[in-house]
C-alpha cells in the first residue's frame, strides 16, 4: 500500500510541475478531435452518406494475390430497389485514395456512389508499382501516333526498373505492340519473353468490376475519373470495360474524365465515339464515351501541356494533338471550354477545359470539380441534386489540415513534458550562454547564403537522379520518391561533414581550434562532455522524441479508426504503417536523422544568431525567420525560378534552364514541400531554444519526414 501511495505521490508531483504543458496538451487534443469530428460529419454529408474503408481482394496479371485499399462513399438513397449511378476515382503518382476525396465526396453528395482506391504501390495496397509492368522504350517530344525514331521521340531506354516504369507511365496495355511490349532495337520484333505493360489501370479494372457488382449500383450509369498517373489508368479502365457485360448488364463507362492528363492518337468509330484501332485494321476495338480533359494552365509536366514549352494556352489548344482529340468539324476552331460532337447519349461528346492552377491542385479545384459533376450528370442522364458550386470538400480539407498541425504541436508539447522528469533534465539545458559565439551581420549572412545556394541549386538534379537513375538496391530502397530525397540528403550530408570536419582539422593542426562540441550542438555544456560527441545526450534526446512521436502516432491511428481520416492536406502526410512500410521507415530513417542532425548543428548551433536564448513570442520570431531562411530559402529560390517564367507565359523555369528531365515531379512537389520545411523550421527553432542541442528538433523532423515519405507514397515493390 505504501508503494502504491508513493507512486501516486510521484505522479501527482509530476502533474503539478508539468501543469502548464499538460493543459496545453489536453487543449490541442480536444481541438484536434473537434476538427476531425467536423471533417467526418462533412464527408458523411451529416448522415446522408455512408463512408466505409477496407481492402478489395484481387489478382495481378501474373496471378499473384493482392489486396487493394479503398474508401467507398454510398449515399443513403442508394439501394437494391433504387440503384445509384457510380464513379471510380483514381489518384496520381505518390498520392493515395484520399487525394480523390474532393471528387468522391462531391459526387456522393449528389447521390452517386463513389469509390476511391489506392493504386499499385500506393497507400495500403499490397502490391508494388512493379506490377504495372514496363517496356524497354519510351515515347517523348510529340505523342503516340506522331513519334519518329529518327527525331529521337521514340527511343530505347535502360537503367533501373523504377526508371523504366516512370518513363512508361504513358505506355498503356491496350496500345499496339510497338508501345505496350518490349521491342528488339535492331529487328523491331516483339520480345515475347521480355517485360511488357501488364496492367496500366494499376488495379483500376478490378476496382471497377467490384464497384459494378454492388447491388445498389446502376452499372449502366458509371464513369471513371483520374488525376495525372490516374488519367492513364482511367484510359485503361474505360478501354477494358467498353462493351463489357456483367450479369447481362452493359457496364461500359458513360464518361472518362481526365484531371491533368495526356492525349494520344485516336480516331472516331462509325458511331462517332472516340476510339483506338488496336488491331490496325481500321475497326475500332476500344472506345470511350464522352471524354473530358481538365488541363491546368501551369502544369509542370510537359506531356500534360502537349509537349509545348509554355503554359497551356492557345498554342496548345490549336496544336495537332488537341485538334486530333477534339476533332472539330469543318469550319470549327478548337477552343478551350467548349463541347464538340455534343451527343451524350451516343457518347460522342468531347471537351477540354482550362483552369488557372497547377498540376497537383487540379484535384482540389472547385471549378474543375463543378464541371466534372455537370459532365457526368449529362453523360449518365442523372440530374444533380443541388447546385454544382455547392461544395463542402475544401472545408473538410482545411479542418483536417488544422487537425494535423494540432497533432504536430501536441507531439512537441508531449516532448516538453520530459523536462519535468529529473533524468531527462540534461536534454532541456537551454541555449548555452556563449554570446561571443553568436553570428551577426555579414558573418551570418555569408554562411546562410552559401547554405541556401547549395541546397537550392542541387535540388532539381539530385532528387531526379535518385528518383530514377541512381543504382540504389530497389528491393531495399523501394520508395521511389524517397530515393530522390535520399540522394539529395546524402550529398548534403557529405557537404556538411566537409564544412565541419576540414576547418576543425586545420585549426586543430595550427592550435587555433576555438570551438567545442557544445558550439556544434552535439554535447552538453558540462565538464567532461564539451570536447566529445555526447552519445548519452543523443540517447536521451531520442527517447523523448520517441515519446512525442508515439503520442502523435496514437492520434493518427485513432483518427483513421474512428473518423476514417488521415492527418494530411492535399498530399499524403501521416498514415498508420503496415509491416512493409514500417520496414521501409527503418531503412530511410538513419539517413534522414543524420542529415537533420548535421543540418541543425550547422544552422542553429554553429551559426547561432543573437537573441536565441531570449524568452517570449516576439523573441522567438525575431530569430526564427533567419533559421527558417536557411532551411527553406534555397527551395523558395527554386520555386521562384520555376514559376516566375511560367507566369510570364514563357514556360516552367526548370524545363527552360535544365531541360524537361529536371522538371516534373520534384518541381511540382515544391508547393507542398516548402510549407513542410517551414513547419520543420518552427519545430527546430523551438526545440533548439528549449534544449540548446541539435538532437531533439533534428530527430523529430527526421521522423516526420521519413514518416511522410514511407507512410503512403509509391513503393516499387511491396512484401
Amino acid at each position: 500500500m505504501n508503494k502504491v501511495k508513493a507512486f501516486f505521490d510521484v505522479v501527482w508531483q509530476f502533474v503539478l510541475r508539468a501543469k502548464k504543458p499538460l493543459i496545453f496538451l489536453g487543449s490541442f487534443l480536444m481541438a484536434s478531435l473537434l476538427c476531425l469530428g467536423l471533417s467526418h460529419g462533412i464527408q458523411k454529408d451529416w448522415g446522408k452518406v455512408k463512408v466505409t474503408s477496407g481492402m478489395i481482394s484481387a489478382k495481378t496479371v501474373d496471378g499473384e494475390d493482392y489486396s487493394m485499399g479503398y474508401k467507398l462513399y454510398v449515399p443513403k438513397t442508394a439501394s437494391v430497389d433504387n440503384p445509384a449511378p457510380a464513379v471510380l476515382c483514381l489518384h496520381g503518382y505518390q498520392n493515395d485514395h484520399e487525394t480523390s476525396a474532393g471528387y468522391a465526396l462531391e459526387f456522393a453528395r449528389h447521390g452517386y456512389v463513389a469509390l476511391a482506391i489506392d493504386q499499385f504501390g500506393h497507400g495500403v495496397t499490397t502490391t508494388g508499382i512493379a506490377s504495372r509492368g514496363w517496356v524497354n522504350h519510351k515515347v517523348a517530344g510529340i505523342n503516340y501516333g506522331w513519334d519518329k525514331e529518327e527525331d529521337g521521340t521514340y527511343s530505347f531506354i535502360s537503367g533501373p526498373n523504377r526508371y523504366k516504369i516512370m518513363m512508361n507511365f504513358s505506355n498503356i496495355d491496350f496500345f499496339i505492340d510497338k508501345y505496350s511490349k518490349s521491342i528488339d532495337p535492331d529487328s523491331g520484333d516483339v520480345l515475347e519473353k521480355e517485360n511488357y505493360i501488364k496492367d496500366a489501370s494499376m488495379g483500376g479494372i478490378d476496382a471497377y468490376l467490384w464497384l459494378a457488382s454492388k447491388g445498389y449500383v446502376d452499372g449502366t450509369k458509371m464513369a471513371v475519373t483520374g488525376h495525372s498517373m490516374g488519367t492513364w489508368a482511367s484510359w485503361a479502365v474505360s478501354a477494358a470495360m467498353c462493351g463489357t457485360l456483367l450479369e447481362g448488364v452493359d457496364i461500359t463507362p458513360r464518361a472518362t474524365i481526365l484531371q491533368a492528363g495526356e492525349i494520344f492518337e485516336t480516331m472516331r468509330d462509325d458511331q462517332g465515339r472516340m476510339a483506338y484501332d488496336v488491331d490496325e485494321d481500321g475497326v475500332s476495338d476500344v472506345y470511350w464515351n464522352n471524354p473530358l480533359l481538365l488541363s491546368a494552365k501551369y502544369d509542370e509536366f510537359n506531356m500534360f501541356r502537349d509537349y509545348k514549352k509554355g503554359p497551356n494556352n492557345d498554342e496548345v489548344i490549336q496544336g495537332e494533338a488537341s485538334i486530333n482529340f477534339l476533332s472539330p468539324e469543318s469550319g470549327q476552331e478548337p477552343e478551350w471550354n467548349k463541347t464538340f460532337h455534343k451527343d451524350f447519349e451516343l457518347g460522342t461528346s468531347v471537351r477540354r477545359n482550362l483552369y488557372k492552377t497547377n498540376h497537383r491542385l487540379v484535384t482540389h479545384d472547385k471549378k474543375a470539380i463543378a464541371d466534372t459533376l455537370e459532365w457526368v450528370s449529362l453523360s449518365t442522364n442523372v440530374s444533380l441534386s443541388r447546385s454544382k458550386t455547392n461544395q463542402a470538400f475544401l472545408t473538410k480539407e482545411v479542418l483536417v489540415l488544422l487537425a494535423m498541425l494540432l497533432g504536430i504541436t501536441s507531439a512537441v508539447t508531449f516532448i516538453m513534458l520530459f523536462k519535468h522528469i529529473k533524468w531527462f533534465e540534461v536534454v532541456f539545458a537551454g541555449v548555452p550562454n556563449r554570446p561571443e559565439k553568436e553570428k551577426t551581420g555579414w558573418g551570418w549572412w555569408k554562411g546562410a547564403l552559401l547554405t541556401m545556394a547549395i541546397s537550392g541549386l542541387t535540388f532539381p538534379f539530385l532528387t531526379q537522379l535518385g528518383h530514377g537513375l541512381f543504382p540504389f538496391p530497389e528491393k531495399i530502397f523501394t520508395m521511389t520518391i524517397g530515393n530522390g530525397f535520399l540522394m539529395w540528403y546524402i550529398f548534403l550530408i557529405l557537404v556538411m561533414l566537409g564544412f565541419t570536419i576540414i576547418p576543425r582539422m586545420r585549426k586543430k593542426k595550427k592550435g587555433t581550434l576555438d570551438t567545442d562540441y557544445v558550439d556544434l550542438g552535439l554535447a552538453r555544456d558540462e565538464e567532461g562532455y564539451r570536447h566529445k560527441f555526447d552519445w548519452a545526450l543523443l540517447g536521451k534526446s531520442a527517447l523523448v522524441v520517441l515519446g512525442g512521436v508515439l503520442w502523435m502516432y496514437l492520434q493518427v491511428a485513432f483518427s483513421l479508426a474512428v473518423f476514417q481520416l488521415d492527418l494530411r492536406f492535399i498530399w499524403p502526410f501521416f498514415k498508420t504503417f503496415n509491416g512493409a512500410r514500417f520496414l521501409q521507415f527503418l531503412v530511410y530513417i538513419p539517413f534522414f536523422a543524420l542529415f537533420f542532425i548535421l543540418n541543425n548543428s550547422r544552422i542553429f548551433a554553429a551559426s547561432r544568431v543573437a537573441g536565441t536564448g531570449e524568452e517570449g513570442v516576439k523573441a522567438f520570431f525575431k530569430v526564427w525567420w533567419k533559421y527558417a531562411l536557411c532551411m527553406v530559402g534555397g527551395i523558395l529560390f527554386i520555386i521562384l525560378l520555376e514559376y516566375i517564367p511560367f507566369f510570364l507565359q514563357i514556360g516552367p523555369g526548370a524545363d527552360l534552364l535544365f531541360g524537361t528531365t529536371f522538371g516534373g515531379p520534384f518541381m511540382s512537389l515544391l508547393i507542398v514541400f516548402a510549407p513542410q520545411v517551414i513547419v520543420f523550421s518552427l519545430i527546430c527553432t523551438y526545440a533548439y531554444k528549449k534544449t540548446g542541442n541539435a538532437f531533439v528538433g533534428a530527430l523529430l523532423v527526421a521522423v516526420l519526414a521519413a514518416w511522410i515519405i514511407t507512410g503512403g507514397s509509391a513503393m516499387m515493390y511491396s512484401f
